[in-house]
């Protein structure tokens, strides 16, 4: 199964207020996340984690890794740098890319890190994953939300775990309905 998620942010403190994410602390942040990954991602899994997925953390990037189920795949974003400079985090990643393709259940995909206007197949129907922009209710967010095909992967808009495409075409449309 393909899954996929962004913006996780772990180990930084700051994104509990900047999201309004339900955790007392990072502490708590990081063990719930990644609880509720595993609670739900088996080993043979695919997920797509399309950027950003520490920062600012006081623990490695591998301490994270290592307890996190599934094939991981890294569509980097803005604040993964950290990452691709430490060998020990990339042995995790299967693959890293600044943008990828897969198919899922039929559907082409465009992955990447941050929310594009036009992507490759755009016109054929194929779907873009993007995340970046949290959950945010900014200028980018109302000119996404008219892009018929595009889902936000943010963990905060998918209940802080990896969704499958189903269930990322389900919560956009719950987030859209919610900030109408």
């Amino acid at each position: 199964m393909n899954l996929y998620i962004s913006d996780l942010h772990l180990g930084h403190a700051n994104v509990i207020k900047f999201d309004g994410r339900p955790f007392a602390d990072v502490d708590e942040m990081d063990r719930m996340l990644i609880e509720m990954w595993n609670a739900k991602v088996r080993p043979e899994d695919n997920v797509y984690i399309i950027g950003d997925l520490c920062y600012r953390n006081g623990k490695p990037a591998e301490w994270y890794l290592k307890q996190l189920s599934g094939i991981k795949h890294l569509i980097i974003g803005n604040h993964d740098r950290k990452i691709l400079n430490d060998e020990k985090a990339m042995s995790y990643f299967e693959s890293v890319d600044k943008m990828m393709h897969v198919s899922d259940e039929g559907n082409q995909l465009c992955l990447c890190h941050f929310p594009i206007a036009e992507w490759n197949g755009y016109r054929k129907g194929h779907w873009h994953i993007y995340g970046h922009i949290h959950n945010r209710l900014d200028d980018t967010y109302h000119f996404m939300k008219t892009r018929e095909r595009a889902l936000n992967a943010g963990c905060m808009i998918n209940n802080y775990m990896p969704a499958t495409f189903k269930e990322l075409v389900r919560n956009n449309q719950i987030f859209h309905e919610q900030n109408n």
